[in-house]
Formats: structure tokens, sequence, C-alpha cells
């Protein structure tokens, strides 16, 4: 594997200011990688190779021409953009086959931050049908394959940002996040990926985007394989356009600054509803065990208000109101979900079945005022609970999910797993997936770290601490024959 193929896109660009390699050569390195794995990924769904290459071409005449010190921070490098974010000239379906053809005429606001701070897109990656299930397989695109196992899922909704970022094709990606369409693709496809604080990185030009309330539990974020371009990332990302009415303003902090011996660290093993396999388990213990070693204050305790995860989470996103799913699905006109359950089932529906699911039970919230805003109460105890327990200077070490990558079809069999990220969202706490190796299936494993709300500084830190006493990304062995090839 290409040594190229396996930097941060923080040293890529250092290389590429100084001249030690050109944008041209990284560019080329990466679009060959993505031709060799994506017919066994169908991770990038739509690309722009041959503008990229003349984008890159023209950032290495800016290199030669400008002082290193004017060039922007990703100067030149190639980066990967889920399919659901406006990206001039490209497809922005989200899987919905009645949005099939739309082509965006403008940059998302978080697109053109990345492309001002010198990133250079290379295609559009797949995603669950209206970025609403956790496995990527649409009726525009098909299903993504793991890069460690092609039966197994990528995770959703930024499922092909996973899947290349794992495979070595970008260095990083964007990805959205309202129930953990971040961090499950990171944690299944072995990479890292930042969910920030509710509000601190707008959405705008993605579609679906959210209303109300839940403009703050949409996080837009990056994948990436390096923890030390989360942060710098970041930094690019965030702050109010004006437009997305749920963003704020924070002050970031650098990372580098966090002094881990010391630090609190909370680890919770499980929710309590859903059991958690061995080998994650395990994966959390050695994060707990490296920090302890590095002076960290690691405590176990178990959050019993986190059994309700869910079902507060599913209370506080309808509780937000805006358009209902059925109305998403038909583009504007509410589709009938149990006629296209009947189409789907004689082979007629152009959805898939997760979504005529989730459009037959939306409702339900609304038929049970009363238990919904029981659970919207426990929402605001836990969050009050999670900040007593944690603390203002501490991270959580907690599950990603249940498992390792489940096999195609098997979110069907174990829909409600999700809530180990889910929950996070409607707490608008800042999140970071970290990978921890692989297990005996050659499957990733990982961690969250979380934190409090503003703290995205803690948990990047914690990452990259992680990364270094860990080893962090581990490039997919079962692709190695692809280049042998």
């Amino acid at each position: 594997m290409n040594e190229l193929l396996k930097m941060s896109a923080t040293r890529l660009a250092e290389m590429i200011r100084e001249q030690e390699v050109t944008s041209l050569e990284v560019m080329q390195t990466h679009i060959d990688r993505i031709r060799k794995v994506n017919p066994v990924l169908n991770a990038v769904v739509a690309d722009r190779f041959d503008q990229a290459l003349d984008e890159a071409r023209r950032a290495d005449q800016q290199t030669a021409s400008l002082p290193a010190q004017e060039l922007a921070p990703f100067h030149g490098v190639p980066c990967t953009i889920k399919e659901c974010f406006a990206l001039t000239g490209m497809p922005q379906s989200s899987g919905l086959v009645a949005r099939k053809g739309f082509v965006a005429d403008q940059d998302a606001t978080a697109v053109a931050r990345l492309r001002a701070a010198g990133a250079i897109p290379v295609g559009v990656t797949n995603l669950s049908e209206l970025c609403m299930w956790y496995e990527s397989n649409n009726r525009v695109y098909g299903r993504s394959n793991n890069p460690y196992d092609p039966g197994r899922i990528v995770g959703g909704s930024s499922g092909g940002e996973g899947a290349i970022v794992g495979a070595g094709g970008s260095p990083f990606g964007l990805g959205a996040d309202i129930g953990g369409s971040i961090r499950m693709p990171a944690f299944f496809n072995g990479v890292f990926g930042h969910k920030p604080t509710g509000g601190m990185v707008p959405g705008t030009g993605q579609y679906p985007i959210a209303a109300n309330q839940a403009l703050r539990y949409l996080s837009t974020g990056p994948i990436a394989r390096c923890a030390e371009d989360l942060m710098p990332l970041l930094v690019v990302l965030a702050g109010p356009d004006g437009i997305d009415q749920g963003s704020l303003s924070f002050e970031l902090k650098d990372p580098s600054g966090v002094d881990v011996s010391g630090l609190p660290v909370l680890v919770v093993e499980e929710n309590g509803a859903t059991p958690v396999s061995k080998d994650l388990r395990q994966a959390q213990g050695k994060c707990a065990e490296a920090l302890a070693d590095r002076g960290a204050k690691v405590r176990h305790e178990r959050i019993e208000g986190l059994k309700k995860s869910f079902d507060i989470w599913s209370a506080m996103l309808s509780q937000a109101g805006g358009p209902t799913f059925s109305e998403l699905l038909g583009d504007g006109k509410p589709v009938h979900a149990f006629g296209q359950l009947m189409k789907w089932i004689v082979g007629r529906s152009p959805h898939t079945l997760p979504a005529i699911f989730l459009a037959m039970i939306e409702n339900l919230p609304k038929l049970t005022p009363g238990r919904t805003q029981k659970m919207i109460d426990a929402g605001r105890a836990l969050r009050e609970e999670l900040a007593e327990r944690i603390g203002p200077e501490g991270v959580m070490l907690y599950p990603p999910f249940a498992s390792p990558a489940p096999k195609h079809n098997g979110p069907l069999l174990r829909p409600f797993h999700f809530a180990y990220t889910a929950i996070l969202n409607v707490m608008e706490m800042p999140a970071t997936q970290v990978p921890v190796g692989l297990n005996k299936q050659g499957l990733p494993l990982g961690v969250q770290v979380a934190a409090l709300h503003g703290n995205d500084h803690l948990t990047i830190a914690v990452a990259m601490e992680l990364e270094k006493a860990l080893g962090g990304w581990t490039p997919p062995p079962s692709l190695d024959a692809l280049d042998a090839s």
C-alpha cells in the first residue's frame, strides 16, 4: 500500500506546501486507490476525477508561486463528500429515487468551507435512503460493502465515507450524524469520526435537513484515518453561517493543551438494555488501561438512565417536528407506507424496506403523548446526570454499538442497536469514535469518547492519545490482494 495512502491530511498538506510531493501525485495516488477498491466497496457513487486532477495541477501552480505560509491548511489534499451534501455539479439524491438526476448548483456550507481551506473533493459517497438507517443501501446506487469483509455493512448513513476512508481511498470525508451516522461508519470501517457538539457546524446545504431543535441534534463533521486531522477540520467547519438557525458560535480549544495525566475518565460498559460483545468490552478496557497508565483518573460506573436511550432519542426527535419522513419519501407528497410495503413485497417499490417501516411507525410517539413527554423529561434528567458524572473537565468511554460490523441485512434483526450513538445526539454532546485494532475475525473494534457540550477538544485529545497508545487505523488486510493484483 502506497505510503501516501496511510498519511494524515495534515501531513499530506505539509508535504505539498514544502514541495516534497505534488498535489497531482497525491491526487492520482488516491484516485488510483479508489478505482481499485470501489468495484468491491461501491462506496464512491459519482466521481469528479478529471476536475480534481485539474484542480490539483492548479494547486501545484500556486505552490510554486506563493510562500508556503500563504497556502490554505489543506492545500491540494483530496477528500470525499457524503452524497447528501450539495457539491456543485454532482448528484444530491440522498438515495431517493424521486430525486435521481438532481444535480447541485452550489456548495453546501461545509463543502464550501473545506474547498476554501484547500481541500479538493474527488467524488460523493453512498448513504442510506434519506440518511435514516444504519446500513448504506438505496434504490439509486445499491449497497455498499465493508473493506474488512465485503459481506458486512459499512454503517449508515455516512457509510460510503467510512468505507472509502477505511480502505485508504480518501484521507478524510464529510459526514452528517443525527443518530450515529458519522460514528457507526467510522467504527465499522476502522477509522476516526467526530460528531461535534450540537450546533457547532451548520448543516446548510444538505438534504434532508432537520428542523427546529433537531438542527442541534444533527451534526456535520469529519471522518478521517488519522486523529490529528479532526480538530483542524473542525476549525475549518465550525461557526454560524447565518442560515442554519441551530448553529452557534464556540471558542474551540487546542487538544494539544490537554494533559491526560489527572484527566477524569468515566467508563460506562453498556447501556443496561443491549448487551455489548466481549471483544468490544475488551477493547474499551484496553483504552481505559492505556489512559490509566498515563495518569488519568479512571472509574467504572453504570448509568441507569441510558436504558431508555432509544425511547428518549425518538421522543426528543419527534418533539422537534418538521417534515414527516413519509413526506420526504414522497419528495414533498406523503407516501402511503402500507401500500409501499405491498409493492415492496412484489418488487415494485422504489423504497428500501427500512425506509418503509420508518414511515409506518413514525407517528407512534404522537399516539402516546403522555409517554412521549415522560421520555423527554427522562432525557433532560439524563443530560443533567451525565453532566454531573462526567464533569466539566472529564470524558466518558462508551461503546459505539453492541458488536462489530453486522452482516448485510443484520440491522433488520437489531433495529435499535444504534441507540449507543443516538443518545449522544439528543444530549448534544461531542463524541469521537476511536479505532482500537481488529478482532479475531479481522473486524474493526472501537470506542466512543464523549464529553460535555463544547468540550470537543477533550474527546479529540483522548482520541489522539489512544491512537499513539494503541495504533489507530489498521488498513484492511483483505484489500491488500487488490494492490497485488
